[in-house]
Parts: structure tokens; C-alpha cells; sequence
């Protein structure tokens, strides 16, 4: 028997059919999904986590109130990020993507920068949106080069988005959209007005979430009387009062205005509450949702340790923050701010009609705050996905974050960074090569996101921070002080992130460091000591690199190719078949 749900164009096992079929078509291997991890941990709540099995690092969570549900879930979102090139936003895509026939979509078009004046050319944007993402006008043309192409020759690239109140074509710089939007506001649908509406939905959700949350907005509760209707909902709040939470539903739409509840979760006496927030045009559907949320790839005892006191402290709304969680549907909060009598009045609402008289609805209610929207269109993967922008609306980072915190920061430097494990330098350039990083970067900075790399699981890449390098670099160049002063730094401050290997190697490093510094004793007198504590083949690492025999431990020395790094050969590969479905639909 199949099922439809309200606010699907099809149904479920049509879906999931025609998703898991497309995804075959274009080569992407899900040979896993038949033992993906499945949790059910209380009736009418599932999810699932599925990946490409040939790209590993492409990863999904589903959700829903079925297996079926969770399922097409998982596969909507694996093709909304892959359609939309999210799973890729801020991956360095190399030399050989970077200089040919198109770098995003063939409907791209690039502005070359006069590197004298370095102004953002004439031709992207337009004047309000100039004015939003450069009120101060200090943006300047290098600043909007895209991570992914890296391209400074061939200059800015942007992609054609349509403004829905008045049908002009506004030419999107890349490097905007990477640093400001993510995955907010994507989306894969059984048609085009149905992936619109779940955009839609997740903008207004997070915006409206994140206005409650700042203006400390105090919400009315939603009855019993109402959520009793809802025969699902009420069966998996019952199973969770069961286990002694108290649960309790909230109309967050201010009134009526925007479809938009909350759920929360306390336990005992935590002053702490996990919130989910979720949107959709039928308030049972939004209910549905924050409640799957809420409980997605958790069991029961895991709910109970996140409002653990003992773990939580005194968290508030710091937990919650635009900047760490805007994208996120659900958080912590303080329990005071959904206990104190609310300032506005229940709405039992919900809006009716198709997905095309759902999507006007919801762009009138955004047209009627002065909203702009910007929607892309992609069926390239023969999916109905969209990207759509509203500034004000949906960024998931400040705009500030284009001059202050670029994802391009590394970008001239790349290629050197890469090679720092097999350069052959004196002293002199490693001390000038200190002064650069800690010019340009904070160290708590990860290189691999600065660089725009795909490292393995566990490679010491992947926890690489620029304090870390410091620590590297000072050693290469023989600055004994420098260098203990970061390999505290460095233990200290990824206890939680390093491999038992990593960080034996660090504190055995400090160690040494501090034997060598002090010259009061013959390190040869120490050596079995050393090596009964840290063992043989660390000793010889730290000592080594004292000594100036070995050179940025742990680390593989790269190039611009970045074939040194099989997880981004993987992704690259991926994005081939990408590139090879784009040139098919539209070339």
C-alpha cells in the first residue's frame, strides 16, 4: 500500500524509488543503504544516515514519522547536496576544474578583477544587494573569489538567481553563497513548487526561531485539547512522558503570522530545555517535524545526558547563538524563557491548498515583510532541487563574515601550506613564515577548512590547527621557546580532537622540548626513560624534530593537484559525475 502524505506531490515509495533510481543513473554507489544505521527510538520516529559509498564524506540524515518517510527523507537530502554542489562548498576543486569549461553550473559567468583598483566589477549584484552585503563599501574584487576555483586569473564567479517580485536576473558571486547561506535554504522535491515550499519553510523556520530566541520572545503553549487531534504526535509525547520527560509544544507563529512551532524537552529539574523549532503550512506537519527532530539519531538515555545538569551548567541562550546555531533546527535554551506567561496569543493555524498555492502563500507572507527572494533552479540529476536566497533572511553567517572571516583566507596561500612538509628552508624563511601566519590567522583555526582539503579520518591533517603549525614551524627553524610555547598550546586546546598517537607525540614533545631548553642534563641519559613513557618510535619522532632530522610530523606535503590526499581524490570523483550530469542537462 502506498502512502501520501500531505504536502508531498507523490508517493513515498514513488519516491524513494524514483530518488534511489536517479542517484544509480548518475553513478553515485548507495551498495550501503541496505545497512544503514536505523533508529526508531520511540513509535512514529525514525532516521536513517546514508552516504555514498564511493564518497564516504557525502552524508545524510533522514527523518520522519516512518521508515519509508525517514528513507525519502535521507534521499532528498543526499540530492538537494549534491544538485546544488553543498556537499562541496568549501572544498578546493583544483587545478583541472578550476581553469575548464565551468567550475559550478555551464550557466556561470565570470568577472575578471582589475588587481589595481581591486573593486568587485560592475555586472554582479545589484544596488540593494550591494548595499546589504557591502554597506561600508571595503569589499573588495579578491575578496569575492570563490574557494572552490581559487582562480584569481579568471576572477569572480557568479550564478544567475531570479528575484520573484519582479523576474530580474541577479548575477550570486560563489564566494557569497559559500560563506553566508551553506545548506540553508536547499532543497529536493517530487516537483518544483514542493522543493520550493521545503526552503521555504526551513528559511522562515530558522529566521523566526532565531527572532524568538533573541528578542526573548515568550511563547503561548499549545493545549492538550489541539495536540490531541493528532493521534502520531500525541503517541510518540506520550512514549516520551513515559520515560520522564516533560514535553510540551509551542506556537511560535507569532500570532499567526508564519507557520512555525516549537517543541521542547526537559527532564527532572534541569533548568534546561532541548528545543526543536520546525515550519510547515499544516500545523500538524510542523508538529511532526519538530518532534522528529527532536529525537532524530538519539536514543533515550543520549536525550537525557544532553540536559544533563552536570554537563550543561548554567547554559542559556548562548547555546542557541546566530552565529553557532542559526543553521541548526534544534538546541538548548533556558527553561525560563518558555515558562514565563506568553505576550502573544495561540494560533491554531494552517494554510491549505497545493504545493503552487503553499509556495505563493508562503512568498507572500515574505514579500509582505519587504523581503527580496532569490530562487535557482536545478534538475540536473532529473530531481526537482532548488537554492533560494533571502537576504536578511536566511544567512547563517553575518555578513560581516566577508571581509572579517572569508572562506578564502588561505587562498594564496595554499599551495605553500600544502608543501611545508617537504620544503627546504633555513631558519630565516621559517621565522618569516611564522610571521605570516600569525599575521593572517587565528590559532584555533583548522588548515584543512582554511585550505579547503578533504582529510582522512584519524590523518593528522584533519586536526591540523594554525596554533599547531606555529608549534611545526618554530621547530623547523630551530625556535625551541617559540615552539614549546604552541606544543602547550596545541595539547591544551585539542585534548578532546587528537588521536592517542597525536597527542602522545605532543606531550612527549613538550617534554623534550623542556629537557632541551633547560641544557641541565644529557638528553642521552633520559632516553630509556623517555621511551619507557612515550615509547621508542615517539622519542625518535620528537627528538628528531628538535634536532632538525624530521620535519612537521605526521603530515603529507601536497600540491595544488591534491593527489596526496585519497578522501579528496574521493570527493573529487564525485564531483565529476556532477559536472558530467550538468554538461548533459544543459550543455
Amino acid at each position: 500500500m502506498k502512502t501520501l502524505f500531505p504536502g508531498k506531490d507523490a508517493a513515498l515509495q514513488d519516491t524513494i524509488e524514483r530518488f534511489q533510481a536517479q542517484l544509480t543513473a548518475h553513478d553515485f554507489n548507495l551498495a550501503n543503504i541496505d545497512n544503514a544505521a536505523w533508529h526508531n527510538p520511540i513509535p512514529n520516529v525514525w532516521s536513517v544516515q546514508i552516504q555514498d559509498a564511493d564518497a564516504p564524506m557525502n552524508v545524510t540524515m533522514g527523518k520522519g514519522t516512518s521508515q519509508d518517510a525517514a528513507l525519502a527523507s535521507a534521499l532528498g537530502k543526499l540530492i538537494e547536496r549534491l544538485a546544488t554542489n553543498d556537499f562541496y562548498a568549501n572544498r578546493y576543486l583544483g587545478e583541472a576544474i578550476a581553469t575548464g569549461e565551468f567550475v559550478h553550473y555551464p550557466n556561470e559567468k565570470w568577472f575578471p578583477i582589475d588587481l589595481e583598483e581591486n573593486l568587485p566589477p560592475e555586472g554582479i549584484l545589484d544596488e540593494r544587494l550591494t548595499q546589504f552585503y557591502d554597506p561600508t563599501l571595503e569589499l573588495l574584487g579578491t575578496d569575492l573569489i570563490d574557494l572552490q576555483s581559487s582562480n584569481m586569473a579568471r576572477g569572480i564567479c557568479t550564478l544567475p538567481f531570479e528575484r520573484q517580485n519582479d523576474s530580474e536576473i541577479i548575477n550570486m558571486p560563489v564566494n557569497i553563497i559559500g560563506n553566508l547561506y551553506t545548506s540553508n535554504g536547499i532543497a529536493a522535491g517530487n516537483s518544483k513548487a514542493e522543493a520550493r515550499n521545503h526552503a521555504l519553510c526551513e528559511i522562515i523556520e530558522r529566521h523566526i526561531k532565531n527572532r524568538i530566541l533573541a528578542k526573548q520572545t515568550r511563547l503561548p503553549a499549545i493545549p492538550e485539547s489541539v495536540l490531541s487531534r493528532f493521534t502520531s504526535i500525541k503517541e510518540s509525547i506520550d512514549a516520551l512522558e513515559a520515560h520522564g520527560f516533560d514535553v510540551q509544544g509551542y506556537d511560535a507563529s507569532l500570532g499567526g503570522q508564519y507557520p512555525v512551532v516549537c517543541v521542547a524537552l526537559s527532564h527532572q529539574d534541569s533548568n534546561i530545555r532541548l528545543a526543536s523549532f520546525a515550519a510547515h503550512t499544516s500545523i500538524e506537519l510542523a508538529l511532526e517535524r519538530a518532534v522528529t527532530e527532536l529525537v532524530q539519531d538519539h536514543n533515550v538515555d543520549e536525550l537525557k545526558a544532553l540536559m544533563d545538569p552536570s554537563t550543561v551548567g548554567e547554559a542559556g541562550n548562548e547555546h542557541f547563538t546566530p552565529e553557532s546555531l542559526l543553521a541548526e533546527s534544534t538546541g538548548l535554551i533556558a527553561s525560563a524563557q518558555l515558562e514565563t506567561e506568553s505576550a502573544t496569543e495561540l494560533a491554531d493555524w494552517s494554510f491549505g491548498g497545493n504545493s503552487e498555492e503553499q509556495f505563493n502563500h508562503l512568498m507572500g507572507l515574505l514579500h509582505a515583510e519587504g523581503a527580496d527572494v532569490y530562487i535557482a533552479d536545478y534538475d540536473h540529476l532529473r530531481v526537482d532541487c532548488c537554492r533560494i536566497i533571502v537576504p536578511g533572511w536566511s544567512e547563517v553567517a553575518p555578513v560581516d563574515d566577508l571581509i572579517e572571516a572569508n572562506n578564502n583566507v588561505a587562498l594564496e596561500l595554499r599551495e605553500v601550506l600544502l608543501a611545508l612538509p617537504a620544503v627546504e628552508w633555513d631558519e630565516e624563511q621559517f621565522a618569516e613564515m611564522f610571521h605570516i601566519v600569525e599575521e593572517e590567522f587565528d590559532d584555533d583555526a583548522l588548515l584543512h577548512r582554511m585550505l579547503g582539503l578533504e582529510a582522512l579520518s584519524g590523518d593528522a591533517w584533519q586536526t591540523l590547527r594554525v596554533g599547531e603549525l606555529k608549534c611545526l614551524i618554530a621547530l623547523a627553524g630551530g625556535d625551541l621557546e617559540l615552539a614549546l610555547d604552541f606544543a602547550k598550546w596545541s595539547v591544551a586546546f585539542n585534548t578532546s580532537m587528537y588521536s592517542a598517537e597525536r597527542m602522545n607525540f605532543f606531550r612527549c614533545l613538550i617534554d623534550s622540548l623542556q629537557l632541551a631548553i633547560k641544557e641541565e642534563q644529557d638528553p642521552a641519559d633520559c632516553k630509556a626513560d623517555f621511551e619507557s613513557r612515550f615509547g621508542s618510535e615517539t622519542v625518535a619522532a620528537a627528538w628528531g624534530s628538535i634536532e632538525g632530522s624530521v620535519q612537521f610530523y605526521g603530515l603529507t606535503a601536497g600540491n595544488l593537484t591534491m593527489s596526496q590526499f585519497p578522501a579528496h581524490q574521493q570527493l573529487l570523483q564525485s564531483y565529476h559525475k556532477l559536472q558530467a550530469a550538468k554538461k548533459a542537462k544543459y550543455c
